[in-house]
Formats: structure tokens, C-alpha cells, sequence
């Protein structure tokens, strides 16, 4: 592997982990989202996933959690040989643009090599990756990119499948076909069904995997360019934290944090920087990835039996086909089909779900019609 050089950059990680993950309902809930429930391989968290995939590339004393507040005593909890003074609560709710400027912050505050210039891998606690040696090759290579140029680098996963709830990334034809790295042309929108298909067999689209590299004075520099609002904010922010050397800081300065913080607009990092920076270069992966971001991931993700259809818990199935199938009930509670297609039916012990296969998308329409009848016992 070609690790980054620690004479010139030293690489931080950030794993962005407060999303509600409201599609994963009711399984899914506030005070433990999808990222803290045992989806993945060996009944792991997809967060502890995330920091065990990450961890030959950056050590856990320089990997830290962005999460909310509501979250951040579940994750100590479920994470008690992670430090916890890397577990960061956002003093407010707030998109991934303003939670990336506090984690520039902090790494500004804590980074001691004056000669090093500290980098930043953003990673994300809630995808599937399928080749961790193959990742963590295409993480060096986009770190050891960052460090050496003023680009911004992501990662792009080759389609292979014409995918609508993905954003895709346009690569500059020019780029050497031997290249590693190729130039970023545009990012795109989630396209409609016709567009995927065309995006997927042009050859020049990429998935967006929401995991992005660069060197931190690149990115504060290129987000007081792009995004002022934010990007003014972050020596600021940092300054704040440095007497604390970028830990808990004293109870003023932690109220004079807040308010800065709480003062940023809600933009997302894509919106406000990605789409408008000055140079951004992606590095096409060679590992199966998948976002997770609802239970129709599980087709992809899980074994399925002769019909097509996944199953978890106590689950008597009849002739089902092409369903997804969860009993996360007491083990005495029977979830039971007979003769169902294209179905996700999930069932925990205060709410049921039954959705059309097709559907998986709309589940979040689920919870927000739960707090609009104020029904947050169950979201």
C-alpha cells in the first residue's frame, strides 16, 4: 500500500454519523438510527464497519465521529474502546457542509506538525463496501492525491446499475485512460430512469459515493471562496478549540462555539462546495458499494433464498417471493406470508410496516406523518 507521506500530510478521519435514517423505519428510530443497528456483516454496526475498514489507513486517535447530540451517548455505548473524545456532537442540527467546517475546526485545533499539512478523509458510517483491501487502496490514492495538489478529491463508483436515488459524478473525457485520478467535469442531480440508463451506458458517470479528500487549508480556502457563510467560520470555530487543543472547551467558549455554529446556514457540502469548486478530481473505485439508504438495499445485500426473498428473525414464509421479510419482535412473535410478491414487511414490537417492494423509497413519508400526529413514541 502507498501510504500517505507523514513528512508532508497527516490524515485525519471523519465519519459523518448523524442521519436519522427515517427510510429504515420502524426498525430505524432517533435514539438509534440505521448506522447503530446491527446491519452489517457478523452482526456489526455499519459504524463500527466504518471505523474497523478505516483503521490500518488512520489510527482511531486521529478518526473522528460527527454525529448530533441525541446521539452521542448511544454511540459511546456501543463503541466503549473508541475515544471518546472523538465522538463530536454538533452543538445544533445541521447539514453536512456546516458539520465538515467544525470538523476542519478541530483538526485545525489539534494538529501539532507544523511541517505536515493535515488532510481529510470524509467517510460515511451507513454504505456497504464490498472489498475493504481494494477501498483502502482507493483511499491512499486519493489521500496521497489531496496531499500533493490543491484539488478536491471523492471517490466515484462505476454504475451497475441505471440507479435514480443516486447523484452521479461527470469525468472530463480528456482524462488519460491510465490515470487513477481523472478530472471531475460536473456533478449530477439524481437523474429520472431514462437519464440513469444513459448516464450508466455513456461510460462517463459515475455514482457519487459522499466520501470526499483534501487537504484541510484546501478546503477552508476553496469554502471561503465558494461558501463564505461557512467556510469564514472555521478559524474562528478552530480558534475556540485551540486552547482546549480541540477538545472540550471551557463552559464560555463552548456557549461563543454554539452560537457560531448554530449561526450557519443549513447548506450541504455537495450544494455549497463540490458543485462549485475550483478543481475537483475523483478516483473510479474498484469495490461493490451501496449506500444502504433503505430496506430494498437488503436484495443486493443479503442472501436470498430459491424465491428471490430475505429473511431475519421468526419468519414463516409460504411461497413469497422477491419480499423482505424482518421479525425484530420477541422471538415468540411469528411474522407469516403466504403467497406475497414484492413486499417488505418489517415488524418490531410497537409498529408494523407493510410496503410494495417499490416503494422502499417513501418510508420516510411514514415518520413524518407520525410527527405531524405527534406520535414520537414510535419515531
Amino acid at each position: 500500500m502507498n501510504h500517505v507521506d507523514p513528512d508532508m500530510c497527516t490524515a485525519y478521519g471523519v465519519i459523518m454519523a448523524g442521519g436519522s435514517g427515517e427510510r429504515f423505519w420502524p426498525l430505524s428510530r432517533a435514539n438509534r438510527p440505521k448506522q447503530l443497528l446491527p446491519l452489517g456483516a457478523d452482526g456489526q454496526t455499519m459504524l463500527e464497519e466504518a471505523i474497523r475498514r478505516i483503521e490500518p489507513v488512520i489510527p482511531l486517535d486521529r478518526i473522528l465521529i460527527i454525529t448530533g447530540g441525541a446521539l452521542r451517548n448511544a454511540i459511546l455505548d456501543e463503541l466503549p474502546w473508541f475515544p471518546a473524545d472523538n465522538v463530536v456532537a454538533e452543538p445544533a442540527k445541521r447539514n453536512t457542509a456546516p458539520c465538515l467546517a467544525l470538523a476542519a475546526a478541530i483538526i485545525e485545533a489539534r494538529h501539532t506538525h507544523a511541517q505536515a499539512h493535515p488532510l481529510m478523509a470524509v467517510l460515511t458510517a451507513d454504505h456497504f463496501i464490498g472489498d475493504e483491501a481494494e477501498f483502502r487502496r482507493n483511499v491512499e490514492t486519493a489521500l496521497n492525491h489531496a496531499c500533493s495538489c490543491n484539488s478536491l478529491v471523492t471517490l466515484g463508483v462505476q454504475p451497475s446499475r441505471p440507479e435514480t436515488g443516486y447523484g452521479y459524478i461527470e469525468v472530463e473525457d480528456h482524462t488519460s485512460a491510465d490515470s487513477p485520478v481523472k478530472q471531475v467535469k460536473a456533478f449530477r442531480e439524481k437523474p429520472d430512469a431514462p437519464k440513469a440508463l444513459e448516464y450508466m451506458r455513456g461510460g462517463n458517470h459515475l455514482w457519487n459515493s459522499g466520501m470526499f479528500f483534501w487537504r484541510v487549508d484546501v478546503f477552508i480556502e476553496q469554502m471561503q471562496k465558494h461558501l463564505p457563510d461557512v467556510g469564514n467560520a472555521i478559524r474562528p470555530l478552530a480558534s475556540l478549540l485551540r486552547n482546549s487543543a480541540g477538545h472540550t472547551p471551557a463552559d464560555d467558549e463552548l456557549g461563543r462555539l454554539a452560537a457560531l455554529f448554530t449561526a450557519l446556514p443549513n447548506v450541504s457540502i455537495d450544494y455549497g462546495l463540490m458543485e462549485k469548486a475550483d478543481s475537483v478530481a475523483v478516483v473510479p473505485v474498484g469495490f461493490v458499494w451501496d449506500d444502504v439508504g433503505s430496506w430494498d438495499s437488503l436484495y443486493r445485500l443479503r442472501n436470498t433464498n430459491d424465491n428471490g426473498t430475505v429473511h431475519q428473525g421468526t419468519v414463516i414464509d409460504v411461497e413469497s417471493t422477491n419480499c423482505v421479510l424482518i421479525n425484530a419482535a420477541d422471538s415468540s412473535h411469528v411474522l407469516a406470508t403466504v403467497g406475497v410478491q414484492n413486499v417488505i414487511v418489517v415488524v418490531t414490537p410497537d409498529a408494523t410496516l407493510v410496503c410494495a417492494g417499490d416503494r422502499a423509497q417513501h418510508v420516510r413519508d411514514v415518520v413524518r406523518e407520525l410527527r405531524s400526529q405527534g406520535r414520537t413514541d414510535v419515531i
